[in-house]
C-alpha cells in the first residue's frame, strides 16, 4: 500500500502590523519614559523648594497628552466597511452636494463606490471616510472620526514639550550655584528631545491649522497636487 504524504503546507506570511503596532507602543512607553525622569528629578526638585506651580501645569498637561495619545490609537477613523460584488465598477453612482454633481469613484478592493473625500488607505486596507493620513506615530488612519483627537494630540504635545523645556530650563538656571548632580544630568536628557521635538511639532500643528482652515485634509494636497496628468480626486464634478 503506497504512502500518503503529507501535504505540504506554505509557510506563513509574517503578520504586517506587528512592527508597526511595536512602533506604536514603543512611542507611548518613550513619552512614559521621559516623563517619568522629567517629574522624578527636575520637578521634583522644583516642587521641594515651593515650586509648585511647575509640577501642577506639567502634570495636566502629561495627562491631557497621554489621554489624547491612547485614544488616537484605540479611535475609529471612519472606516467604512467593504460591500459585495453585486455593484460593479460600470455602474455610475452621482452625488449631490451644494447644488453640484460629483461622481463616485469605483474600490476595487472594498468593492464598492466610494463616498466624496474616502480614500483606500494602503497600510491599513480599508476605506477611510474624510481620510487626511495614515500615522504611524500611533498605527492609525487619520479621519473623519478621530481628527479632532489628532489635532488634540498634536497640540498637547506641542504645549507639553514646551513646558517641560521651559521648566527644565528654569531648573537649571537657579542651579547653577550647585555641583553637578543627577537631577542637572536628567534634566539636560528631557530637555535636549524636548526641544527637537517642539519645533516640527509647531510646523505640524500650524500645516493643520491651515488646512482646517482652507476646509480639505493632507491627502487632498497630493491628489490635487500641481502635477500633470494626474487623475482628479473622487469628488471632483461630473462631466
Amino acid at each position: 500500500m503506497p504512502l500518503l504524504k503529507a501535504p505540504h503546507l506554505p509557510p506563513r506570511a509574517p503578520l504586517p502590523w506587528i512592527l508597526p503596532s511595536l512602533f506604536a507602543a514603543f512611542n507611548v512607553a518613550l513619552l512614559l519614559i521621559f516623563s517619568g525622569l522629567f517629574f522624578a528629578f527636575p520637578c521634583r526638585w522644583l516642587a521641594q523648594n515651593g515650586e509648585w506651580a511647575f509640577p501642577l501645569v506639567t502634570g495636566l498637561l502629561c495627562v491631557l497628552t497621554v489621554f489624547s495619545l491612547v485614544s488616537l490609537n484605540f479611535s475609529d477613523p471612519g472606516i467604512l466597511h467593504q460591500g459585495s460584488n453585486e455593484q460593479g465598477p460600470t455602474m455610475v453612482h452621482v452625488v449631490w452636494v451644494n447644488h453640484r454633481a460629483f461622481r463616485l469613484q469605483w474600490c476595487q478592493k472594498c468593492c464598492f463606490h466610494c463616498p466624496p473625500r474616502t480614500y483606500h488607505c494602503p497600510w491599513c486596507n480599508i476605506c477611510v471616510e474624510d481620510f487626511d493620513h495614515h500615522c504611524k506615530w500611533v498605527n492609525n488612519c487619520i479621519g473623519h472620526r478621530n481628527f479632532r483627537f489628532f489635532l488634540l494630540l498634536v497640540l498637547s504635545l506641542c504645549l507639553y514639550s514646551g513646558a517641560m523645556l521651559v521648566t527644565c530650563l528654569i531648573f537649571l538656571g537657579r542651579t547653577t550655584h550647585l555641583p553637578f548632580s543627577l537631577d542637572k544630568a536628567m534634566a539636560l536628557v528631557v530637555a535636549v528631545p524636548a526641544a527637537g521635538f517642539l519645533v516640527p511639532l509647531s510646523l505640524l500643528l500650524l500645516i493643520q491649522a491651515a488646512s482646517v482652515s482652507a476646509a480639505e485634509r493632507s491627502y487632498e494636497g497630493k491628489v490635487r497636487g500641481p502635477r500633470p496628468r494626474r487623475p482628479s480626486p473622487p469628488w471632483a464634478p461630473a462631466a
